[in-house]
């Protein structure tokens, strides 16, 4: 009876664990890149565009949408490793 439980535990504490990175990255980004850094990253300039403007207003979004494509690839990989998977 412990085995189920262990292996329910584990598989959270792995989609738990992947969801605080991503939320770090989003964190990184959108906050970190379009407003603490922005003045930092003005001095480059992305497609004719200054890299901190860039990420706040759009180079935030493509990092979002691939953290989501990230988000399910991943836990696919998960539910397999814990034989919970979706047939």
């Amino acid at each position: 009876m412990s085995t189920p439980n262990k292996g329910h535990a584990d598989f959270w504490r792995a989609n738990l664990r992947l969801m605080l990175i991503l939320l770090a990255i989003w964190f990184a980004v959108s906050f970190g890149a379009g407003i603490l850094f922005a003045e930092q990253l003005n001095s480059i300039r992305f497609f004719g565009f200054k890299l901190g403007f860039f990420f706040a207003q759009q180079g935030a979004i493509y990092v979002f949408v691939a953290l989501i494509y990230f988000y399910a690839w991943r836990m696919n990989q998960i539910e397999r490793d814990f034989d919970v998977h979706e047939d």
